[in-house]
């Protein structure tokens, strides 16, 4: 625990001072996080990130990931994008006659879909005019409070288990726990800068932060009980890696841009 409370604090002084910072200081992290992300999804596929199939799904990342505005150039087509990435994927299944299976290939596809447009979106809301810093700062707040929440409301008065299959050490009072701080995280932000986000939004975002985050956890935890794996890696003393960390982030700011919200 000495161990974990350590990291968290070193990474995460070192995350908001670069958000707070912005600009290509932030993208630069953000896309660092990505390249990792990608390169522990494939290792649990089974790919190092230096085999052809995996350099393809990085590059497929990158589409999606890279602030093209930002740089001054045009982004391009995301359709486009994952359909050429699907293209060469399927080529490779082909030139290595299957050695690269095609349910390899579209895993990869699916984990640049996963985390590419994930870390896109975080950058996206930071680059929001006027008050991004505030709205990933809102976002954030109500993700990591979720978590807060639902642990030690869990530790505290978790009897009935979430989803012992997937992950057995959840419980259901820890996630009332962890939506009802999310959604008190929500209610400071609107009460501290009412001119900026209104209450009825600012209540729906945390109560969306909680609940996706949370299903955003049970999703990576489905999926590395299906590899036998704990941890997608070690770059985290006591945290694991990138995907361990960002599981939660990589469904939220998605859905909260897509919907608008953000």
């Amino acid at each position: 625990m000495r161990q974990r409370i350590l990291t968290g604090v070193v990474a995460g002084a070192l995350f908001v001072g670069l958000a707070i910072v912005g600009g290509w200081a932030y993208m630069a992290m953000i896309l660092l996080l990505a390249v990792i992300g990608y390169a522990e999804f494939a290792r649990m596929i089974g790919y190092a990130w230096h085999h052809p199939a995996a350099l393809a799904g990085f590059a497929g990342l990158l589409l999606l990931v890279f602030p093209w505005s930002q740089a001054g150039l045009s982004a391009p087509d995301p359709l486009v994008s994952l359909w050429l990435l699907m293209f060469v994927l399927l080529s490779i299944t082909v030139v290595t006659r299957n050695r690269v299976a095609v349910d390899q290939a579209a895993l990869l596809l699916l984990g640049s879909l996963y985390i590419g447009i994930g870390f896109s979106a975080m950058i996206a809301v930071r680059e929001l005019e006027p008050h991004g810093l505030f709205y990933t700062a809102l976002a954030f707040g109500c993700i990591w409070s979720s978590d807060i929440g639902a642990y030690f409301t869990g530790r505290a008065f978790g009897k009935h288990k979430l989803w012992p299959a997937i992950s057995p050490n959840k419980t259901i009072e820890g996630a009332l726990g962890g939506i009802l701080l999310a959604v008190a995280v929500a209610l400071v932000c609107a009460l501290a800068a009412p001119a900026w986000i209104g209450l009825g939004k600012a209540l729906l975002i945390g109560l969306i932060a909680a609940v996706a985050g949370q299903l955003g956890d049970l999703i990576q935890s489905a999926y590395k009980r299906v590899k036998g794996i704990k941890d997608t890696g070690n770059l985290l003393p006591g945290h694991g890696g990138v995907l361990d960390r960002c599981d939660s982030w990589l469904i939220v700011f998605p859905i909260l841009t897509l919907t608008g919200l953000l």
